[in-house]
């Protein structure tokens, strides 16, 4: 029953923070990971990680990814596709190619320096996306763009996760894959990745439309649910991320007609305990140790963060025929890591890609540099405005 009450302690903190960071205009996600590092080993030393809760996060994790795949508008992709892929290129490229090698310098091993540039690859616009609204321009094509440009962002930023996860657990041969040469663990994740097409092409909708049949309650989110924890599992199994299968099946399920009502549910299943519980996990796993000598670290990689999304998208819509105030904005609005940067550090913190010493303060860095990001996007709004004046 201890696990139970400290439980319940997380979920109401979490709540009361969240609705406090809501006031304030700062994502709620950064509250909850106060609430871990203040309760955990970094502050209080009050809770700490054990089997039940990393499974709670594990599971949390999972569901996130695959609300992120069920809310990934194809569509929109399909439309701005040419602008939307190389300012995502870009954006991925740039982050990789100038955050890696820093964090060579600063003695990080190379494999950690690459997922660090990896890491800062990611986008999440959610926060872009409110001030976009607010600003009235969410559907314009900047706006569409940017929302474009993060789904191509996810799926890119997934794919290289997984190369980088198959890399090292079929080189340590432990863990994931079975226990199999890497060769064995490369193919069976080609064959996993074609079964993913199948899986959004045919085998979801089939699922997704016979579920309809069952006499059951909530048969749908039910179906969504397998489908979701399959692939997770699948992935898994072959070495991979099951969070990069619940991302996939998160597709997957977007391409039927059920998304709406799948995504209705997925919701509060996913916020009202797993969810939550995973950004406590994060803060949890910090510490502040070592923090007076990573200080300089962390500012620099801080502006690092910002620079590069900021200059690397730009670019990529300039190239595609912006102007420099749209530019900027294209930019500004793809700056935001969030939820997207603490997954695959937390992913790769649990694969091996990151050491315990510098966890803390890449987290850090996600941190600030998404507080950063909107008032960066707003500048930029402000600027194109006056200039149309």
């Amino acid at each position: 029953m201890e696990f139970i009450a400290v439980l319940a302690g997380l979920l109401l903190a979490t709540q009361i923070v969240a609705h406090l960071c809501r006031r304030v205009e700062i994502p709620e996600v950064i509250g909850q990971i106060l609430v871990g590092i203040i309760a955990g080993p970094a502050v209080l030393d009050w809770v700490h990680l054990n089997s039940m809760m990393n499974e709670f996060q594990e599971i949390g994790v999972i569901i996130l990814m695959f609300i992120a795949g069920l809310e990934s508008d194809l569509s929109l992709l399909r439309k701005y596709l040419k602008p939307a892929v190389v300012v995502a290129l870009l954006g991925v490229i740039v982050p990789i190619v100038i955050m890696g090698p820093v964090s060579y310098m600063f003695g990080f091993t190379k494999l950690e320096s690459l997922f660090i540039g990896v890491i800062f690859a990611t986008t999440s616009v959610s926060i872009s996306v409110a001030v976009l609204r607010e600003f009235n321009r969410l559907d314009s094509r900047e706006g569409a763009t940017v929302l474009g440009a993060a789904v191509a962002d996810d799926i890119i930023g997934v794919i290289l996760l997984s190369v980088m996860i198959s890399v090292i657990n079929g080189s340590s041969n432990s863990g994931h894959g079975n226990g199999q040469p890497l060769g064995i663990v490369l193919l069976m994740q080609l064959v996993f990745f074609g079964g993913t097409y199948l899986l959004i092409r045919w085998l979801a909708p089939y699922l997704i439309h016979m579920s309809d049949r069952l006499l059951t309650v909530a048969s749908t989110s039910v179906m969504a649910m397998i489908i979701c924890l399959g692939m997770a599992a699948i992935a898994d199994y072959v070495g991979l991320s099951g969070a990069v299968g619940s991302f996939f099946a998160g597709i997957a399920v977007a391409n039927t007609k059920h998304k709406e009502v799948v995504d209705r549910s997925f919701i509060p299943i996913g916020y009202a305990m797993f969810i939550p519980l995973f950004f406590v996990s994060v803060g949890l796993n910090m510490r502040f140790d070592n923090i007076g000598e990573s200080f300089v670290f962390v500012i620099v990689m801080t502006i690092l963060a910002c620079l590069t999304k900021l200059l690397g998208c730009g670019a990529g819509a300039k190239l595609s025929g912006f102007s420099m105030p749209s530019s900027y904005i294209v930019g500004s609005g793809m700056v935001a890591r969030g939820e997207m940067g603490l997954i695959t550090a937390q992913i790769g913190y649990e694969a091996h890609l990151l050491s315990p010493m510098y966890y803390s303060d890449v987290i850090t860095v996600i941190i600030i540099a998404t507080v950063l990001a909107p008032f960066i996007l707003k500048n930029a709004l402000k600027r194109s405005a006056n200039e149309l004046e």
